[in-house]
């Protein structure tokens, strides 16, 4: 049993921040209703798919980035314009804990199913929102109704700008953490207020907004730049106030060397056998002031070495590791005792394929990320053929508070 079991979480979103969320609780065991627009979740057909030699790409429902963040879902397929599908929808309401959509702002109100509609049918439902600049509810702001994706959210909320090399362009982080940050933030939110519920009987209104989150996650630039009256830009892979904590060159890779303590540069000066070092700059203030000096010496000792090299010299007195691609991560015995990619069913192909594990671990009700995503309503008749006795379910949990 998840710790979530008992949570029917409604999940109207799509593409990359919703689901992940909605993935989050899934895993934690809640029931994951997905409720896809006619044609399904926009990113279905997205790229990539299993390419054995004898597996053709038409014959498989989804891509890897649909089953990556869809897996332990329940799908149905309705048409909200519908007033057939409509009334189905709100059947689900009524049995539903939560409800999480990531639609523009507006969106759900032309449908007449907005919060407060929905709160009409179910007086203590939990409603999330997650947008690109959140909702006039708890904030109106000017870029609400606009469209927003990761790249806009990581170039307003200041990552780009301190992402990258100093002499280069503002970068994207690799992953997007636009979306995924927000996402996680969401589920916390969504928790919060079912904890909320629990002690008062009241739902309530959820928002989370991508523009928000990335300004939150950016935390160190908003104290650097109030407390220097500068605005940080990039520096690579350095870090504005601690040295050494950057990347180095070897002769097969990188490797990152996190010294700044005292100890871990005593312990590292002694593996380059440079005890002068210690003597020259014994303390943080003093090895930040020389940092283009020291970081040059740790570079010229760092490129004659392997990365294997360079982490048996540190590794247990140095926070060090090589800089990994995924076929490293896949081969980390750490990552396969900690099931952090787990195999989950490829439909259309008779193959497993594997997607990334789970990292909320709990000892007493373990998550469950090893379920495929659904097929495209594959889910419609157990979901809509259930309602009377979940209806009944629900109005007999009620009357026991």
């Amino acid at each position: 049993m998840g710790a979530l079991s008992d949570l029917r979480v409604v999940d109207l979103t799509q593409v990359l921040a919703g689901p992940y969320c909605t993935m989050l609780l899934a895993d934690l065991g809640a029931d994951v209703v997905k409720v896809e627009r006619p044609g399904g979740d926009l990113i279905r057909p997205n790229p990539p798919f299993l390419d054995d030699g004898d597996t053709d790409p038409a014959d498989q429902p989804y891509g890897g980035y649909f089953q990556s963040v869809n897996r332990g879902k329940r799908s149905v397929e309705l048409d909200l314009g519908d007033r057939r599908d409509r009334t189905d929808f709100l059947s689900l309401v009524e049995t539903a804990d939560v409800v999480v959509e990531n639609y523009r702002a507006g969106t759900m109100e032309r449908f007449d199913l907005g919060y407060e509609t929905l709160r009409e049918h179910n007086p203590e439902l939990i409603y999330a929102a997650i947008r690109g600049f959140g909702d006039p509810r708890t904030g109106e702001t000017d870029r609400q109704g606009r469209p927003c994706f990761d790249l806009v959210a990581q170039a307003l909320g200041g990552v780009m700008e301190i992402t990258g090399q100093a002499d280069g362009p503002p970068t994207k982080v690799g992953p997007g953490v636009g979306d995924l940050f927000t996402a996680t933030l969401n589920a916390v939110g969504i928790l919060a207020a079912v904890h909320h519920r629990e002690r008062t009987g009241e739902g309530q209104f959820v928002d989370t907004a991508m523009y928000d989150s990335m300004v939150s996650m950016c935390e160190r630039t908003a104290y650097q730049r109030s407390y220097t009256g500068e605005a940080p830009t990039r520096q690579g892979n350095s870090h504005p106030t601690l040295f050494p904590y950057d990347a180095f060159e070897t002769t097969d890779g990188h490797v990152v060397i996190a010294a700044f303590g005292d100890g871990h540069w005593r312990a590292l000066c002694a593996a380059m056998d440079r005890p002068d070092l210690v003597a020259d700059y014994p303390d943080a203030a003093a090895r930040l002031d020389a940092r283009d000096h020291l970081r040059g010496v740790l570079a010229d000792w760092a490129a004659g070495r392997s990365s294997d090299a360079v982490v048996d010299a540190l590794d247990g007195d140095v926070p060090c590791a090589p800089v990994q691609d995924a076929d490293d991560v896949a081969a980390d015995p750490h990552v396969r005792a900690r099931e952090m990619l787990v195999e989950v069913d490829q439909p259309g192909t008779g193959e497993r394929v594997e997607v990334a594990g789970q990292p909320i671990k709990l000892s007493a009700t373990p998550t469950r990320p090893g379920q495929r995503a659904p097929l495209l309503d594959e889910h419609r008749e157990e979901l809509l053929g259930e309602r009377t006795e979940l209806r009944r379910a629900r109005r007999s949990s009620n009357g026991s508070r």
